[in-house]
């Protein structure tokens, strides 16, 4: 008899300050192209975008590890430009449903931020105390990417 594992899920949320409007601050965040790996300080890794119609991407980012295997995410991003928010649901990949959720406020004519909200499936059969593990660290990761794309965020504006 097999047994399909049910998906754990993992919930955690973040808030990053940018130094540029809010406006601004959406446009760059999803002007995604090709470079946007090198961004992100991921090497071994492509990205290809698919615009599928005017508020709807598909992004294809494939990573490569040391022995040349590869593995490939498809993403499907939904831009809401009017609320300053968009999503970005795993279509395929390791965490494939999960879904993350992105929302730009303004803080004042010059700062805003984002918060960052993530239900990650972790297909791993995983126990309560290892989920909140998971969590925690996916939190640091993606809390410590968005650092990093708001440094170039502001480079790349002023």
């Amino acid at each position: 008899m097999v047994v399909d594992l049910i998906p754990c899920t993992i919930h955690y949320e973040f808030v990053q300050k940018f130094n540029v409007s809010a406006q601004r601050a959406f446009a760059w965040c999803t002007d995604y192209n090709p470079d946007d790996m090198e961004l992100m300080h991921e090497e071994n890794a492509t990205r290809e975008v698919l615009n599928v119609a005017d508020d709807v991407i598909i992004l294809i980012d494939t990573f490569a590890d040391d022995a040349r295997k590869s593995s490939e995410k498809r993403k499907l991003v939904c831009l809401y430009p009017k609320r300053l928010m968009w999503t970005s649901t795993h279509l395929t990949g390791p965490n494939k449903h999960s879904q993350f959720l992105y929302e730009i406020t303004a803080l004042n004519e010059g700062e805003s931020q984002l918060k960052f909200t993530a239900l990650s499936l972790d297909n791993k059969n995983r126990n309560k105390e290892d989920a909140e593990k998971e969590s925690r660290a996916l939190r640091k990761m993606d809390a410590e990417t968005w650092k990093l794309l708001a440094k170039e965020m502001e480079k790349e504006i002023f």
